[in-house]
């Protein structure tokens, strides 16, 4: 029974220092990942300049003290929790992953054959980057905020797609092959592009009603824009207001608790 009281204990420090970053050990144990990972990502971009080539060796030596660090956290991590293979299937937990196994794997294709594939690995320690999301409160609120709109972030981008879809088949019947409107997909490709007020200028149209019709498209893009940006912002206002947390779940992993709350409001486990 002392066994398991100093193993909880144990596991509950551990998660205290990893998860949480409201406490001083948290936020100490924060700033070192954040300042690894930005390491990591440089070492990998400064891999790929040429002129860095007579560092490759230091480069090398710093990517597996750094792949070693990370595999010590992510099994501390998995550690920590009640359910490890709930959080190894989490986002961040497979990001995690995706920090540590290009390295290891990179042992097992040994041959000049195969420094291609080695090279495409190693580009995927740049999401390692991604990490740098967990540590940050005002991106934990931003997430919660995209989180509460994500219906209607759907139900405004299927809104979207349908009124492309739409302009796109009206404007390959008005212009049609003459114009580069070749069929309708590459019409909705075109109705995107000005949609979006982006107008790469490969495909234009040359009618009058159809001209017409791209400028209605363009001053829609302009409203439409602002849309997703004011549902976000309303959510995020929401989340500010409420102040949630950053205390994470033992047991489920869940986070935007209340400052004040003793038990997770998804499985009552005690935080």
């Amino acid at each position: 029974m002392h066994e398991k009281h100093i193993k909880h204990q144990w596991r509950a420090r551990l998660h205290e220092v990893i998860f949480e970053a409201d406490t001083r050990s948290g936020k100490r144990f924060d700033v070192v990942l954040i300042i690894f990972i930005l390491l990591s990502v440089a070492v990998v971009m400064l891999d790929s300049v040429q002129a860095f080539l007579a560092y490759a060796l230091w480069f090398r030596i710093i990517e597996w003290f750094l792949t070693i660090a990370f595999t010590v956290e992510y099994i501390l991590r998995l550690l920590a929790v009640r359910k490890p293979l709930a959080y190894a299937r989490s986002f961040f937990g497979i990001i995690d992953l995706l920090a540590i196994l290009p390295t290891y794997i990179s042992l097992f294709l040994p041959g000049t054959h195969y420094l291609l594939i080695i090279r495409s690995l190693r580009v995927l320690r740049v999401f390692r980057v991604l990490k740098l999301v967990k540590y940050l409160k005002e991106a934990n609120m931003l997430l919660l905020a995209l989180r509460a709109s994500r219906r209607k972030i759907t139900v405004f981008l299927f809104s979207v797609l349908s009124l492309v879809l739409v302009l796109g088949s009206i404007m390959y019947i008005i212009e049609g092959e003459e114009s580069g409107f070749t069929s309708i997909p590459r019409s909705v490709y075109w109705a995107i592009v000005t949609l979006t007020t982006v107008g790469y200028g490969d495909i234009a149209p040359s009618t009058a009603i159809g001209q017409s019709l791209a400028a209605f498209i363009m001053i829609l893009g302009y409203c439409i824009i602002a849309v997703p940006t004011g549902i976000v912002s309303v959510e995020l206002t929401r989340t500010m207001g409420e102040r949630a947390s950053t205390q994470v779940c033992p047991k489920c992993g869940a986070k935007g608790h209340d400052y004040d709350a003793v038990y997770c409001k998804y499985c009552s486990t005690k935080l």
